[in-house]
Parts: C-alpha cells; structure tokens; sequence
C-alpha cells in the first residue's frame, strides 16, 4: 500500500494552480493508494458539485486535474473544519482508488465553533484493501502548549473516537515536532499509535517544515510535524519526504510524506 499525506495550504501559494497541476502529474505517476490532504479549502460562496463539495474544492480541482490526465481511479471524501480568512471553508479531504464502504467525522477540539481557526475536526474512511477492511484519517491537529485548544486534549478524544482493533493508519500535520521529548509525539505514542517513519527500512531526514509558517512564526529549525501512524506493527518499505525540492518540486508551505508498506496475509 503507497500513502501519502499533505498540508497542501490551498489557495494560499502562489502560482496554486500550476502547483495542482504538478501534484496531479505526480499522482498519476506514483498512483498512491489513498491520499490524505489538510487544509482543503473552498470559497464559501462557491457553488456545489457535491452535497459537501463546492467547484473550487482545493481536491475537487485536483480530481478534476487527474481526469484530465486519464486517471479516474479516484474519489473524494472531504469535510468542513472551520471557515478561514474571511472567505474560505477549510477542511480535510481523503482520496482513494479503494472502495469506500464507510466515512466519518468528529471534532477533536473542546469547541466546535466553525468561525474558530483553532477548531479542529478530524474525517475517516473505512476502505476495501484487497478485500481487508482498513481505516484511514486524515488529520490536522493543534499545538502542544496551546492554552485554549491544547494538544493532549484532541489526542485524549481522537483515541476515543476510534476503534483500535481495527486496522487503522492517521496521517496529516500533528503540529507537533517529533524531536522534542516530553511532548505530543511522545504522548501519541503512548497512545498505542506507531510512527510508519521508525518502522522504516528506508528513511531519509523527515523534516516536513523549514522556517516560518502560519502556526509557527517564530520557528527557526526544521520539523517533522507531519506523519503517517498506525497502530500495528507494519514492514514499511521506506518513508520519505516528498514535494520538498529534492524529492519533486515543493507545491505547499509544508512538504509531504509519502510511505510503502506490506501487509501480512
């Protein structure tokens, strides 16, 4: 199974198009299993082509790309987080060439108020994986040392919305450095969730954010806030970060993860 993971910051970078273009062109040719994507954001007065999904729906336009390409393997899962900078429903967004046989969404926040920036709602799929039924998330969480919408409190209810003995794989932006001990990394792993990044037989440097970005403007080293977990243990071919100008060009303010793994029979 090929995963990938993206805060995509949509319709924030310039030259957005060109860059959906490219991100589509590079799944037509990794053909990735299920794509989880953050930040999937549509105008608010946009008109619908879904019951959810409006035309400028960052995945719908990126589906809309692979068509164009050929690629018709894909559908859509996507749901509203919160609105962002006046205009904007931003949310997350699943894409998969599995049949989807279930969906669901929770808030992970103490507040659901949609006008919040610090609202956060995480969305899942249960999918058919060569028959096997495996559940993916897409995530976007807070900030360990965030006083009104803290970390611990949204990984307490995350795990509580889903079944572990399942088979299951989170993916997103943890908004938490895997480098630093003694906080929300560590504290999901206590959790029971394995980070795909260690189990590993191939891995490179991991750093998802260089510098300053929106949530950490006063970031001054690299990160690795993004991430694909799971809660078994798993042969991972490898995990690399990818769209980060070494690894295909760079088409968000975050790079992606993309990982290979086998499942025993």
């Amino acid at each position: 199974m090929n995963l990938l993971t993206l805060n995509c910051h949509s319709w924030q970078e310039e030259n957005q198009v060109e860059k959906i273009k490219y991100l589509a062109e590079t799944v037509k040719e990794k053909m990735y299993d299920v794509i989880a994507l953050q930040e999937v954001s549509q105008l608010i007065d946009d008109e619908l082509v879904t019951d959810r999904m409006k035309k400028s729906n960052y995945a719908y336009v990126l589906l809309q790309e692979l068509i164009q390409l050929g690629i018709k393997d894909y559908s859509i899962v996507w749901d509203l987080s919160h609105f962002a900078y006046g205009k904007y429903e931003e949310g997350l967004a699943i894409l998969t060439k599995h049949p989807v046989i279930g969906e669901d969404s929770f808030f992970v926040s103490m507040k659901n108020d949609l006008h919040s920036g610090k609202t956060r709602k995480i969305i899942g799929t249960k999918l058919l994986f060569h028959c096997k039924p495996i559940f993916v998330y897409s995530c976007h969480m807070g900030w360990w040392h965030d006083k009104i919408e803290p970390f611990k409190y949204q990984v307490d209810k995350l795990i509580e919305n889903l079944n572990m003995d399942e088979h299951l794989f989170l993916l997103g932006d943890f908004n938490n450095d895997a480098r630093l001990p003694n906080e929300g990394y560590e504290y999901m792993l206590n959790k029971g969730l394995l980070d795909t990044y260690q189990l590993a037989n191939k891995r490179d440097e991991g750093m998802t954010v260089k510098g300053k970005i929106a949530g950490w403007s006063e970031n001054t080293r690299d990160l690795r806030i993004d991430l694909i977990l799971t809660n078994r243990k798993l042969k991972v071919e490898y995990s690399r970060v990818i769209f980060n100008g070494v690894n295909k060009n760079v088409v968000s303010d975050h790079y992606g993860v993309e990982i290979k793994c086998m499942f025993e029979d």
